[in-house]
């Protein structure tokens, strides 16, 4: 079986294989072009409709293949889960949550962002949504490849904002939303990290850096499993489910609750039952996490799909309606097959090209076990309720990210903390007691966190020192920060961040004025 899944993620990452991607997604596309062919009935301007259609396609497909990656990113870097399982397990929620939650009104102007009285005519007003989709679309093309995750929502923002712009000129726009959207770029990394290392330091001091680890773990993983079931309940509620049942803070919170309690029950036995074969160490601990990851891989799945998916279907949506009405409406009803259009679309995005995304969120920006990953999710959520509550704009991507980037940050602050105690201690030794000591310091840098403290405390008790030059602490800090945390990544991805917005602006406004050039 193990073989078998590794060849099948093999599969799924292979360069071999993109052609036959690249051949399913385009076919997806021209089913799409037929279906809605078939369906259009008389409307005016059919074939903008297909073009549309096609392109919120080819949109969906790129949230897939992009967005996903954080709801799961972390569950298969830390091993929870393989890669196929937990493609598999995404595509699945992500439908479930477009489809069954996915709602019946979706506002067409993405955040208020445009002013769409000011637009001349209905064409205008159609070309720029389609303008922005594609924008949106070729840009979340271009980051999959990259392996760089961002924003799907800044991008069809980016798209409206440039295509408006060009369509209406600079007063068509709301500035103010603007910043709002341009202060996320920091809010979410921060709180998200902020959140992540927090978690992750307060399960190193109550249980991995007790020595009964079992006794630890048996008094507090149920408890964190317990906050987590909480956070989802109330997040499910807030975001997830919320056009099929509408409830505000306190009643979602109650909800989640109750599900905390429950959980917390469940896991407090399963948790006693196998203290008794349970190991004494940090892969013992990390164990328990393993069916916490598998569910929040879900849940947040289903509620990306539910709320993400308007980022492809609700231009669509609005396009459908302005050729129908041949008036430019402020909310736009979605038909069932503009929902299936968006909900297949991120499924096919997902199992197709996902795989390159979740690798680098997973395992590329730093290494994720379970109670590291198990942060990060309940970070995901966590962030999410708390912006909500205090009115911050955020993004679900951001946050992930800055969950990983977080607990990578924390590890490299101990590892540097623990590097400058074991320094001061061993300074004042000579040349012949540090070649004794070569060792022992060989063992020290290939040493995880825990590891360290342990060889922290044996080189105490035995007043093992070492003399080592301010410009050699430097650059042994420098190994550490590297092998902890790819500043590669970091660089990468905060850029693509920071460009998303405009470079998906500038995109939309170019589309609009070949698409408006075309058509009249």
């Amino acid at each position: 079986m193990a073989q078998s899944t590794g060849f099948t993620d093999q599969v799924l990452t292979s360069s071999s294989t993109e052609r036959y991607r690249i051949g399913i997604s385009l076919f997806f596309l021209v089913i799409v072009g037929l279906v809605v062919g078939q369906i259009g009935g008389d409307i005016p301007n059919k074939s903008l409709l297909i073009a549309a259609s096609v392109i919120a396609g080819y949109m969906a497909i790129n949230i897939g293949a992009n967005d996903v990656a954080n709801n799961v990113g972390p569950a298969v870097g830390s091993g929870a889960m393989s890669l196929f399982a937990a493609v598999m397990l995404a595509a699945v929620f992500e439908a479930a949550g477009a489809l069954i939650a996915g709602g019946d009104v979706v506002s067409t102007i993405k955040g208020g962002i445009i002013a769409p009285e000011r637009l001349d005519d209905v064409s205008s007003f159609v070309w720029l949504m389609t303008a922005a989709l594609l924008a949106g679309a070729l840009w979340l093309n271009l980051a999959t490849w990259m392996g760089a995750p961002v924003s799907t929502t800044h991008s069809i923002v980016g798209g409206v904002l440039g295509a408006g712009i060009a369509a209406g000129g600079w007063g068509i726009a709301d500035w103010s939303v603007m910043a709002k959207i341009a202060a996320s770029w920091v809010i979410s990394p921060a709180l998200g990290g902020l959140i992540a290392a927090l978690f992750l330091y307060a399960i190193k001091k109550t249980i991995l850096y007790q020595s009964d680890l079992v006794a630890s773990a048996r008094r507090f993983v149920p408890l964190l499993v317990a906050i987590m079931a909480w956070a989802f309940g109330t997040y499910l509620m807030i975001k997830g489910v919320k056009k099929v049942v509408s409830v505000d803070f306190m009643g979602a919170a109650l909800v989640g609750l109750v599900v905390a309690v429950a959980v917390f029950l469940l896991v407090r036995a399963r948790v006693s039952r196998r203290a008794a074969t349970m190991e004494n160490n940090a892969d013992g601990v990390n164990a328990l996490f393993v069916w916490p990851l598998i569910f929040a891989a879900g849940l947040l799945s289903f509620a990306h799909g539910a709320n993400d998916v308007a980022n492809a279907i609700g231009p669509l949506a609005a396009i459908n309606d302005a050729l129908a009405a041949s008036s430019i409406v402020s909310d736009a009803s979605i038909p069932l097959w503009v929902m299936m259009v968006g909900a297949l679309g991120l499924s096919v995005g997902l199992l197709l090209f996902g795989p390159r995304v979740i690798k680098v969120v997973g395992s590329e920006i730093t290494e994720l076990d379970k109670t590291r990953a198990f942060c990060v999710a309940l970070s995901a959520a966590l962030t999410v309720i708390l912006a909500s509550q205090l009115g911050l704009p955020v993004s679900s991507t951001h946050i992930a990210i800055g969950g990983v980037f977080g607990v990578g940050f924390l590890r490299e602050y101990l590892k540097r903390s623990y590097a400058s105690q074991i320094h001061s201690i061993l300074e004042k030794h000579d040349d012949v007691e540090r070649e004794r000591l070569q060792p022992f310091l060989d063992d020290f840098r290939n040493a995880s966190v825990e590891e360290m403290e342990a060889l922290l405390k044996e080189a105490r008790k035995h007043k093992q020192e070492i003399p080592l030059s301010k410009k050699e602490r430097k650059r042994l800090k420098k190994i550490y920060r590297e092998e902890l945390v790819k500043r590669s990544h970091l660089i990468r991805i905060a850029a693509a961040w920071v460009i998303t917005v405009p470079v998906s602006a500038m995109l939309a406004a170019i589309l609009y004025f070949t698409v408006r050039g075309v058509m009249v």
